[in-house]
């Protein structure tokens, strides 16, 4: 399963995908968080700008590829996987139908996000947050947690490498918790320095930047 970064979770080994998305090889779960699916249509719809309507695309064909590759029995998708409910219902039904094609023949779980808070009509489970073996699975991290994988706050590392500032998505975690970066396609990022990331993350923790060669350094602060 290359390129990925492995690295343990509350017992659990776990997958570190270039892509953005998180493999649990023992369990078959491939873990994708904040898809923001629908966000040039939502951006439009609310009187901004007129962005290039091929970021569901974009992101559902890296999400193909990466079923292709883990063939997971459960998908879980950890919430804001639509940018508001408006750009779920707004899907052209090409865009529903290749979804309904990529849950055929797994357990696909809905987490709810802040932005996608109710469910959408577009098959498989809705749930308000996910436990599995020693593991959470919820949107926004809960401090105190143990064994809490989340997403919502889009983690970004940046890095000086000769002389040039290097940024990418990034998974951020320690002994408690993982922070997923955002898979979508139109989605921004918050960096690792942040007040809320430095937060939640203990003085040990560890980024792994995404990318064709994950890549693990300690956190950025």
């Amino acid at each position: 399963m290359n390129p990925g970064y492995d690295f343990t979770l509350s017992g659990a080994r776990l997958t570190a995908l270039g892509s953005g998305a998180l493999w649990w090889a023992e369990h078959r779960v491939l873990c994708i968080s904040d898809l923001h699916l629908g966000k040039s249509e939502r951006i439009a719809r609310r009187g901004g700008a007129a962005l290039p309507p091929y970021e569901t695309r974009d992101t559902l064909t890296k999400l193909a590829h990466d079923l292709e590759r883990c063939n997971p029995q459960t998908v879980v998708a950890l919430g804001d996987s639509f940018d508001d409910l408006g750009a779920a219902d707004a899907l052209p039904a090409d865009e529903r139908d290749w979804i309904a094609k990529l849950q055929a023949g797994r357990k696909w779980i809905w987490i709810e996000g802040n932005h996608d808070p109710g469910p959408v009509e577009l098959g498989g489970e809705h749930l308000s947050e996910l436990q599995l073996g020693a593991l959470s699975f919820r949107h926004i991290a809960t401090p105190g947690a143990q064994g809490e994988i989340s997403g919502h706050y889009h983690p970004k590392a940046t890095l000086n490498l000769k002389g040039r500032n290097i940024s990418r998505p990034a998974f951020v975690y320690d002994s408690a918790r993982l922070i997923m970066p955002a898979y979508g396609t139109y989605t921004g990022g918050l960096r690792t320095s942040s007040a809320p990331i430095r937060s939640l993350m203990s003085s040990q923790a560890c980024a792994i930047l995404t990318g064709a060669h994950p890549t693990a350094v300690p956190m950025p602060r």
